[in-house]
């Protein structure tokens, strides 16, 4: 696919397709966890939280947790990019399912991700991927700093979705938090798309990744495109679980630096660099050299 290759993850997938220790976190939408290109996921619900499969196939809810979902854990034999099938997804939905033909975008407030947050890293994922907007509330967002808090101190990385509002040096309460990769969608070119959200913060600590046109699946089975970056940020959490599964004695800051592949204060420019997996991968082999 066009979009391993501008990252760098088509050599990374012929070697790993994922191992059954690195959970994927998926804070996201309850997901349609009968299609046919989900049938050999390793998909799990989080025990006493809202139920992680879809009831209403069409809402907006379930169209965005499935899609997002078969980008990690489609099948190899998919159309959609099925990047690390091999790891067992944790689903804990936060958008609510409100019916057929919602024509919203889901959302979540901050003490929503928050408590979505702790609990994806309590019941064991390594990388969380979030691909949620924020919705304006009176809710403070202390909480949700306190739950990425607790996600650095436990060690699962946390990626979010920078955005699609067009704006330069927008950031949220949780792209503001210097544990999470922020990443802005880009095109097959590997240029910024006109509505990704960019800055400093989210240069110096993010990456941009494919997010024009992606196809993925389709709650009601089949497939579709989706265009932003909630498409764009699982190509880099996808690549930290492949990675973190060919390496899963390396910390977390080392498989952070492979990713980012800067110090976190060299850039100064509003565009983040292009995610490069096979770079990554590089860097995390010559470690397990020097340390070997």
């Amino acid at each position: 696919m066009k979009s391993w290759d501008l990252v760098g993850l088509t050599a990374l997938g012929e070697r790993t397709s994922g191992a059954a220790g690195t959970v994927v976190g998926l804070v996201d939408g309850p997901v349609a966890v009968g299609h046919p290109d989900l049938s050999g996921a390793d998909l799990h619900e989080i025990p006493g939280v809202p139920q992680g499969s879809c009831t209403t196939a069409s809402s907006a809810a379930c169209l965005h947790g499935t899609f997002v979902a078969g980008m990690f854990a489609a099948g190899r034999n998919s159309v959609a990019p099925g990047i690390c099938p091999g790891c067992p997804v944790l689903i804990r939905p936060i958008f609510h399912e409100l019916g057929a033909g919602d024509p919203h975008t889901p959302s979540a407030t901050a003490s929503e991700l928050a408590a979505a947050i702790v609990q994806t890293v309590d019941a064991g994922a390594r990388v969380i991927n979030v691909s949620a907007a924020l919705v304006r509330s009176s809710d403070r967002e202390d909480g949700l700093h306190a739950a990425l808090d607790h996600a650095a101190a436990r060690g699962a990385i946390v990626v979010a979705a920078a955005g699609n509002q067009g704006t330069v040096g927008s950031v949220t309460g949780i792209t503001r938090h210097p544990w999470v990769i922020p990443v802005a969608a880009c095109d097959l070119r590997g240029r910024p798309l006109d509505h990704a959200n960019l800055g400093t913060s989210i240069s110096r600590r993010g990456l941009r990744a494919p997010g024009e046109d992606i196809v993925g699946l389709a709650a009601g089975g089949g497939l579709r495109t989706l265009t932003g970056s909630s498409a764009s940020a699982p190509f880099v959490t996808g690549t930290i679980a492949l990675l973190w599964s060919e390496f899963p004695a390396a910390r977390p800051e080392e498989i952070r630096a492979a990713v980012l592949q800067r110090p976190l204060t060299a850039r100064r420019a509003i565009v983040p660099p292009l995610l490069d997996a096979w770079a990554a991968y590089l860097s995390l082999a010559r470690l397990a050299v020097r340390s070997g």
